[in-house]
């Protein structure tokens, strides 16, 4: 299968990241119109952009519905770049729910002790529906992919041959062959050694590291399945906290370079419909929306849409006692662009 692949035709609805929030995507698909089998009175289909899981109660359910989706042709799905670390296996901040379930973060008092352990015939399915998924979707007038769409990533995946991972396995080598052959990659680990521990201390006071984070961008940058999944990365101007670790590259907003007239939907990017009060997220990541009102198109020809409204922190908004979360999961009706939420159609003055 190509790794960009065509989207469906006709009235869809295109949901965001989801992050193990079961019960706010049950709410999401009731206020659409759809029923519990995933049937819309009116023949509309679904779209979700990734990151289906992690940091959430349940993932394995959320997982388990969307896999029925799309098997039954009632949805198409991208791989997000929660999903890419799936895939990968790589232990993250939030997976622990399925890969190294005795981190102590799944523990008793761990950050994620919330989340439901993946059962033990979960993960070889599951292995199998991520490695089937495409990187992009696309129409004549619409694109889907997790986090961005830049023209000569997206070219190299249209003529990619192979599966995901050995494209992303080809790409990798390959800067990592370059950034040693330059010198960068024994510069980036003698600074790491030096900061080891603060690396990983969010109270830590870290400086920028300038060869990391060199590293990182050419790592990055050098590989389509990961600008793909997780977008356009730059050297930072200064380091910041995201995902249990200081880091040094830098989101970039990327649609400020995207000038075609086909329309183009993302997650990826936590909007906010309203500030969420004490979030550490909102407190450490990067600012992109500033000054931008939260329904807004993006770019300059207003084209790309961010539809991820954080619901992957609602986990932070519990630890807080807050029932009536600020957080959204929300969905973009096309081609009538309307952003629907939990409760209905959404209208933030």
């Amino acid at each position: 299968m190509s790794l960009v692949a065509p989207l469906f035709e006709g009235p869809i609805d295109i949901v965001g990241d989801i992050h193990g929030e079961s019960l706010a995507l049950d709410a999401l698909l009731t206020a659409l119109g759809y029923d519990q089998d995933g049937q819309h009175r009116s023949g509309r289909r679904l779209v979700f952009v990734g990151d289906l899981v992690d940091r959430g109660p349940d993932s394995p359910a959320v997982a388990n519905r969307v896999m029925s989706l799309v098997d039954r042709g009632l949805a198409q799905c991208v791989l997000g770049n929660h999903e890419l670390n799936v895939l990968r296996w790589e232990s993250k901040a939030g997976n622990a729910w399925l890969i190294e379930t005795d981190r102590a973060e799944q523990q008793p008092g761990g950050e994620f002790a919330h989340s439901r352990v993946a059962p033990k015939d979960f993960k070889e399915p599951f292995l199998d529906f991520l490695s089937s998924l495409p990187l992009a979707l696309e129409r004549p007038d619409l694109r889907v992919a997790h986090a961005a769409w830049v023209k000569g990533e997206i070219g190299a995946l249209r003529e990619a041959e192979r599966p995901t991972l050995d494209v992303y396995t080809k790409y990798d080598k390959a800067t990592r062959a370059q950034l040693a052959m330059e010198g960068i990659t024994d510069r980036a680990r003698e600074e790491s050694g030096r900061w080891r521990r603060a690396l990983h201390d969010r109270h830590a006071k870290v400086e920028l590291l300038s060869a990391v984070g060199e590293r990182d961008e050419r790592m990055q940058m050098g590989n389509p399945v990961r600008v793909v999944t997780s977008g356009v990365e730059r050297l930072a101007s200064k380091p910041f906290w995201a995902s249990g670790q200081w880091r040094m590259c830098d989101r970039v907003k990327w649609w400020d370079d995207y000038r075609d007239e086909t329309a183009v939907v993302v997650g990826h990017y936590w909007r906010r419909l309203r500030p969420i009060p004490g979030s550490d997220h909102a407190a450490s990541k990067p600012e992109l929306f500033h000054g931008v009102h939260p329904l807004a198109w993006l770019g300059p020809r207003e084209t790309v849409f961010c539809l991820d409204y954080s619901v992957g922190a609602r986990y932070e908004e519990r630890k807080k006692g807050i029932t009536q979360f600020e957080t959204q999961l929300a969905a973009l009706r096309w081609p009538e662009r309307q952003v629907w939420g939990e409760k209905g159609l959404l209208n933030v003055p």
